[in-house]
């Protein structure tokens, strides 16, 4: 073919496969009534927030109408969330005596909101636990365990995490676990050993959902390959739109998305906006020793710095950062969209987890204004449907049904 022509077949292409809002751009009068209309009905899943810490150690209550935290039930009212996973999240530092007993703490303070806000929340396990709670007007909410160093090498700990309710556990998180690596990790197992092959199995069989945000690249790819669900990334960004080892490369999306998995969209301005991620590296010193030093008293007694106050000091130290506007999780989405397609994307905040959000989407209650500008980009309603929760719930169907699968088998 002469080049001129494989040049215009080029150019064609790109304009078939480019995200629809080349296409379809509509007036912010346009998105809102179709934000509205989808709001009205979809199923909005948030799949991590980093709330637990502050029910724990704060003795927040979620009902709190003036919270100072980014999630609320008025809040994820006013955002029309209809499900969240409730991140448990242990330091890898902590110490390892009382690890396992500061996860359980985590799991009961969440179950505890539930049972005193029944009016309004309800716990979920299932697909149907989330569409059934939807129908009665509650919010769902769901546990993940963030990084695998909480199961101590033990398969039994999964189980027992599966029947306190968590349905998705991260491999690793800032450290690498002794069965695989860590994103913020050196080498060491360079994919997943023996061990994290059966920690693979072990929660395909039981119906808990592999979750790759925070593992390395070779880590990634070993756990696609082990699972024989879907995998998914719970709060995870667009490497190609910054440039950060724990962000997601394009290969990495396509990938997931072959295996059927989802990559659900960080909100930290660190992991959105390269500008904020540069200024932000030039002050992580200074926060590291601010942060240091306010550990060591806690160190001396035994006691581990509440989170609370390390979100605090970083975000005192990183104020004159600017935040980029709300626009770039949209820009994300669109990417991930445009790379692995529209039913493989969707949304995992790190709200009460991060202390920079962008502009424009500070807190949960402003979900509904990322729903408007997805709406103004020309997503139609079925593709925001899938976006806010749609494709979560397809990949927890098809992980209970994987289970379902191998514990029939002989």
């Amino acid at each position: 073919m002469p080049f001129a022509r494989r040049a215009a077949l080029a150019v064609l292409l790109s304009l078939l496969i480019a995200p629809r809002l080349r296409a379809a751009e509509r007036t912010r009068a346009e998105a809102e009534k179709i934000a509205a209309r989808v709001l009205e009905r979809a199923i909005v899943i948030d799949t991590h927030e980093d709330t637990p810490q502050m029910l724990l150690d704060d003795h927040y209550d979620l009902a709190e109408p003036a919270s100072p935290y980014m999630v609320s039930i008025p809040k994820m009212r006013q955002g029309h969330v209809s499900g969240a996973f409730f991140a448990v999240w242990v330091d890898v530092k902590w110490p390892e005596g009382t690890l396992i007993q500061r996860a359980l703490d985590l799991i009961d303070a969440v179950h505890e909101q539930v049972a005193r806000h029944g009016d309004v929340l309800g716990f979920a396990t299932t697909a149907d636990d989330v569409e059934r709670l939807h129908r009665e007007g509650k919010i769902a909410i769901l546990m993940g365990l963030e990084g695998g160093h909480m199961i101590r090498n033990d398969l039994r700990l999964l189980d027992d995490y599966y029947r306190l309710g968590i349905r998705y556990m991260s491999l690793t998180h800032t450290a690498n676990t002794d069965w695989a690596d860590s994103s913020a990790g050196k080498p060491q197992a360079n994919g997943l050993t023996d061990f994290g092959r059966q920690v693979a199995e072990r929660m395909n069989r039981l119906g808990m959902l592999v979750d790759s945000s925070h593992v390395s690249d070779p880590t990634f790819y070993a756990a696609l390959a082990a699972s024989r669900a879907p995998v998914i990334a719970s709060h995870s960004s667009c490497r190609a739109l910054c440039d950060q080892k724990r962000n997601m490369s394009d290969e990495m999306i396509r990938a997931l998305a072959k295996n059927g998995g989802v990559i659900q969209i960080n909100f930290f301005s660190a992991f959105l906006d390269p500008a904020y991620a540069a200024a932000l590296k030039k002050v992580e010193p200074q926060i590291a020793a601010a942060v240091a030093a306010e550990r060591a008293p806690y160190a001396r007694e035994g006691r581990q710095l509440p989170w609370t106050e390390e979100q605090k000091i970083a975000q005192k130290l990183s104020a004159g950062i600017p935040a980029p506007p709300m626009e770039r999780v949209a820009d994300h989405i669109d990417h991930a969209v445009q790379v692995g397609g529209i039913d493989h994307v969707g949304i995992g905040s790190d709200f009460d987890g991060i202390f920079s959000a962008p502009c424009g989407l500070e807190d949960v209650s402003k979900i509904p204004d990322l729903a408007i500008e997805l709406a103004r980009r020309g997503y139609s309603e079925e593709d925001l449907e899938k976006i806010l929760g749609g494709n979560l719930l397809r990949v927890m169907r098809q992980v209970e049904q994987t289970a379902r699968q191998m514990q029939s088998e002989k």
